[in-house]
């Protein structure tokens, strides 16, 4: 049986990840390629209940441990419940957000480490890492304006973070990009939509072009 590909998006607050990846999913199903999408955290009834929790927390939040650990908790039953059984049918999976996006929010940002997300992971979803990641990136100034139109004075528990914190994530992402360039991408995503797209088609075009040879 053929397996399916993993990809990723991955970036700051603002980046437009979510608009690319419904775009990409409709761009490969007119290529023929059964695709599944979905998102972090969530996916599945148990992880949208810990997405929840995440984002609206009860009482003072959580800390950035107890954040890394729901997190794991989320992503385990994501993995096993939807992403996995998908590859083994040999679809496509688009995910917005994984496992890097805890490795910067939790790992770097929040001061977990990088070691103890990936620890998480390993027990929690076997260590599966996506086919490849696609790191949007933008000014700084543009992705404010975004997020003022997207939403307003109404941030959820991580987006209303500050101003550092974010710089921080948004670092941390640059840096996994150079530390593993066989799996990552970064996408230019302070451009148009249309131009934005082009962009991450021409990352993803080669998985295509190698699943049909």
């Amino acid at each position: 049986m053929t397996s399916g590909k993993f990809i990723v998006f991955e970036g700051g607050e603002g980046m437009g990840k979510s608009t690319q990846a419904r775009l990409l999913v409709e761009k490969l199903e007119s290529e023929g390629v059964t695709v599944r999408l979905t998102r972090e955290p969530g996916g599945t009834p148990g992880a949208e209940a810990i997405r929840a929790l995440l984002l609206d927390p009860p009482g003072e939040g959580w800390g950035p441990e107890a954040e890394a650990l729901l997190f794991a908790a989320a992503r385990a039953d994501h993995v096993a419940r939807l992403i996995r059984p998908a590859l083994e049918r040999g679809e496509w999976v688009i995910c917005d957000r994984f496992l890097d996006s805890s490795r910067a929010y939790q790992g770097r940002a929040g001061g977990v480490g990088d070691e103890a997300v990936l620890g998480l992971h390993a027990i929690g979803s076997g260590s599966l890492l996506p086919d490849l990641t696609l790191v949007l990136a933008a000014d700084n100034s543009l992705v404010a304006k975004r997020l003022r139109e997207r939403d307003g004075d109404r941030a959820d528990a991580i987006g209303g973070r500050s101003d550092s914190y974010h710089s921080e994530v948004n670092a941390a992402f640059g840096r996994f990009a150079q530390e593993e360039p066989e799996r990552f991408r970064m996408i230019e995503g302070g451009d148009s939509i249309d131009e934005v797209r082009e962009r991450v088609w021409q990352a993803v075009a080669p998985l295509l072009e190698a699943r049909q040879i």
